[in-house]
């Protein structure tokens, strides 16, 4: 059983024709009316005679994250096996789904999402500060997550494996525009394997709710924190390796040699005496080792992607 969960916040006018859309291959949709101040849910429930759609109301906004978990535990509760997550804005072409599940039915994955940068002809389309954008947060997801293979990490076109989705801490998972990024910290943590599905970007007269002057700074932290955290568990928790070792002494090294570094720079400004070229040295040499070793860290890291299918361990019952 497949299905469809779609958050969706003043998207009245593009709603109707996104689920016309979906093809009989999905056996449930759920449309999340997440305090849509233009009454999207209401237009469905007047409009549309699809006995799969299935309208579910947040008294008031939550965030698009929360509204997707509602549509998760909604989908988890009637059995659902894979569940399909996509935007009411029409950015997302719903005769891609098949095409974006099928590597979950196959074995080959436990979660998919879209790529809108694989066809570079398509990227043409993308507003420019969207593409700045997005390779900016790929590279801070890289990070925080895990998956060093992946791009595109806000793509909202996504979907899972049900047992994968009940192992997620559901409660736990950013509420708002984060969501995408915070799921795959998760699903890092689980060492679920993620994979991503060419998809080209379309964009109509709809807008879009996210203000990026507004989210960078939140951003920014969410993503150092889930870095320190990833890097916590599953390299000091889960597992102790050389490449431990590697990130705790190159850090150590680094910090300590700029540390010295401007403390002696500092001393030498306000004295007015230059400092000797020992002392550079001396600052200098933790510096580079420190930055040696976190190199080697960080290609151990890229080599260290889950590649286990985790649904396939988990099996039905779990």
């Amino acid at each position: 059983m497949i299905a469809v969960v779609i958050p969706c916040y003043r998207v009245r006018k593009q709603i109707i024709e996104v689920l016309s859309a979906i093809g009989p291959e999905c056996d449930a949709i759920y449309v999340v009316d997440d305090g849509c101040p233009d009454g999207s849910g209401a237009r469905v429930e007047s409009e549309c005679r699809d006995p799969r759609v299935h309208v579910i109301r947040h008294a008031e906004n939550r965030g698009v994250g929360a509204a997707t978990i509602t549509g998760y535990r909604a989908a988890l509760e009637d059995g659902a096996k894979w569940i399909v997550r996509m935007d009411g804005d029409g950015q997302m072409d719903p005769a891609l789904i098949p095409r974006l599940v099928r590597p979950i039915q196959q074995g080959r994955a436990d979660y998919t999402k879209g790529n809108r940068f694989f066809d570079l002809e398509g990227i043409h389309t993308m507003p420019t500060i969207r593409i700045i954008g997005n390779s900016l947060l790929s590279f801070a997801s890289k990070l925080s997550s895990g998956y060093w293979d992946i791009f595109d990490p806000n793509n909202g076109f996504t979907a899972i494996d049900a047992s994968v989705a009940r192992r997620l801490p559901l409660d736990e998972i950013s509420r708002r525009w984060f969501f995408e990024s915070d799921m795959l910290f998760r699903l890092g943590i689980l060492r679920a394997v993620v994979a991503d599905v060419p998809m080209r970007a379309r964009y109509g007269d709809e807008s879009s709710s996210l203000v990026v002057r507004r989210v960078i700074s939140e951003f920014a932290f969410k993503h150092f924190v889930n870095t320190c955290k990833r890097i916590a568990y599953n390299y000091y928790l889960r597992n102790f390796n050389i490449a431990s070792i590697e990130i705790a002494l190159g850090l150590l090294f680094f910090t300590g040699g700029m540390t010295f570094g401007l403390s002696r720079w500092a001393a030498g400004s306000a004295s007015g005496v230059a400092t000797n070229s020992g002392t550079v040295m001396v600052a200098a040499l933790p510096v580079i080792i420190g930055v040696q070793l976190i190199l080697a860290f960080l290609s151990y890291d890229t080599q260290n992607v889950p590649k286990d299918v985790l649904h396939e361990r988990l099996g039905p019952d779990l």
